[in-house]
């Protein structure tokens, strides 16, 4: 029994080698290619778009920036796992096993067939892994017969298969070893490509003063003034980061308007750029949440832009649609209405980094991402919401989005344990499009007191603020909200995320000592 077990688990290994070396072979190649093409990333890519609502919002909530690598982990388990039955069918049924193991390969590659924008030349990662996964099966899956076949020998051949053990063990280290390169050198592949080349941000027209020194200075634990470019959340459907050449990349207008246009990278760097500084902010933010960030973004204005197609009469809404085909509804209004929308190609001070749109971006204040922050864009389309649609309004996302006014407690953290005496407590509020006008802290369910305010950025940009506080020992429950200069209260109201953005009053709890 024991000799059955350690044959069938070296049998399962085979076929995970194989289904890995299949993988790490496609992903390389993908990484040369286009990396959305790899088949893992296809396949995961499908699963987001196939993953209902809730749990999308359960996701980006409780896991964050690491959805993603647990994602693509989690689909790289079920495959190894796919991959070792198939290696322990090939046992007693090779022809089968490979079949097996390129139904596997080409389950995936309809994943691949599936995305927006294909290509045939697509394929050509899925093809690869179609040829070494099973190639390399049969190799292992025979290396491992012939190991355990007894051999004719000489009366004084007193060889009992050593050695051949010995030459499959290291036939399979080897092959893992090349397997780890190849997914390791895709991967160093991607992020040297992800790397931009030298380039200078436009000329802008009017330049801002340098922001003022935020209260993190004096404070610790408040949120920086300025979201600095690595620190800024990221929430998008992309498993790989699209790798656009700036030379060959283009944003047309189209639709509803006078005359279609289409610009250049240099087009747009040749016109006066101009800066705003705006916070963003993502609907799947929860009270309290980290999904939001402050920045100085340079670009040419939509409304310009816009302006300079023709706006139809008949058009609601910007479809605008990204280098991949993704697709985002954007009200019309609220690109002529004089906000500061714009069409960014810089981040404070550096050129777009690529895994927040390079080499251009929607930003549009006032709005959720999911309606007015398309990255990578490379379309505008002018049209009507009850003719075209897009991807988050297909799954039920509320049309208009404006950011509901909301605050948030960075110190202390929620459940600590800090020290008694003099403190603070600090954070950040935001009411885009609106203005922050006041803070209000209150402590054990007491009156609210008017907070500190930091440096004012204007009405599109966060206000850090903070509030002396003699803290005594024990318990103490902690909340804040925020009034914007229209007057307008943050509500108490709670609501979750979906359909249009969360609401409520942050309440912390913490322990001095």
């Amino acid at each position: 029994m024991r000799h059955l077990d350690r044959h069938t688990l070296a049998h399962a290994a085979a076929g995970v080698l194989a289904g890995v070396a299949g993988m790490s072979a496609a992903h390389l190649t993908a990484a040369l290619l286009t990396p959305a093409s790899s088949p893992a990333l296809a396949v995961s890519t499908a699963v987001i778009d196939a993953t209902p609502t809730p749990v999308k919002e359960w996701a980006v909530r409780e896991l964050g920036s690491a959805d993603k690598p647990i994602l693509i982990g989690s689909v790289l388990l079920v495959t190894i796992a796919f991959a070792a039955v198939i290696g322990v069918v090939s046992r007693s049924r090779l022809r089968l096993g490979v079949g097996l193991m390129a139904g596997l390969v080409l389950l995936a590659g309809a994943a691949v067939v599936r995305q927006p924008l294909f290509e045939i030349a697509n394929l050509v990662p899925t093809a690869v892994a179609l040829v070494l996964g099973p190639a390399v099966l049969v190799l292992l899956t025979r290396a491992l017969t012939a190991e355990r076949t007894p051999t004719q020998r000489s009366d004084d051949d007193s060889s009992d298969g050593t050695a051949t053990r010995r030459s499959v063990l290291i036939g399979f280290g080897a092959l893992a070893l090349l397997s780890a390169a190849a997914a390791t050198g895709g991967q160093l592949i991607v992020r040297g490509r992800t790397a931009l080349a030298d380039i200078m941000l436009p000329r802008v027209r009017d330049p801002l003063p340098a922001l003022p020194a935020g209260l993190e200075e004096t404070h610790q634990g408040i949120s920086r003034f300025i979201t600095r470019n690595r620190d800024f959340y990221r929430v998008d459907t992309k498993l790989a980061v699209p790798i656009v050449d700036q030379n060959s990349w283009s944003l047309t207008i189209d639709g509803d308007v006078g005359r279609e246009l289409t610009f250049s990278y240099d087009d747009l760097r040749a016109r006066e750029n101009v800066e705003h500084d705006i916070t963003l902010t993502c609907v799947s933010n929860e009270v309290g949440g980290k999904l939001v960030g402050a920045a100085r973004w340079t670009g040419v204005p939509l409304k310009e832009l816009l302006e300079e197609a023709g706006v139809g009469k008949d058009a609601d809404q910007i479809l605008s649609t990204d280098v991949e085909g993704f697709t985002i509804s954007t009200p019309l209004e609220a690109a002529m209405d004089g906000r500061n929308a714009m069409v960014a190609l810089g981040m404070n001070g550096e050129v777009l980094p690529r895994t927040h749109g390079f080499p251009a971006r929607l930003v549009v204040p006032g709005l959720y991402g999911y309606v007015g922050a398309t990255k990578w864009v490379t379309k505008l389309t002018l049209t009507r919401y009850d003719e075209a649609t897009a991807y988050w309004t297909d799954r039920d996302w509320a049309i208009d989005a404006p950011i509901k006014l909301s605050s948030r407690i960075d110190t202390p953290r929620p459940l600590s344990n800090i020290e008694g005496g003099r403190t603070v407590i600090g954070g950040v509020a935001w009411a885009q499009h609106h203005g922050v006008a006041k803070v209000d802290v209150r402590i054990d369910g007491g009156r609210w007191q008017p907070a500190e305010l930091g440096p004012d950025a204007g009405i599109d940009y966060w206000r850090q603020w903070f509030l002396p506080w003699d803290a005594q020992p024990g318990s103490h429950q902690l909340a804040v909200r925020v009034t914007d200069r229209d007057g307008n209260v943050q509500s108490s109201g709670r609501a979750t995320p979906f359909p249009d953005g969360s609401s409520g009053i942050q309440e912390i709890v913490v322990t001095v000592t």
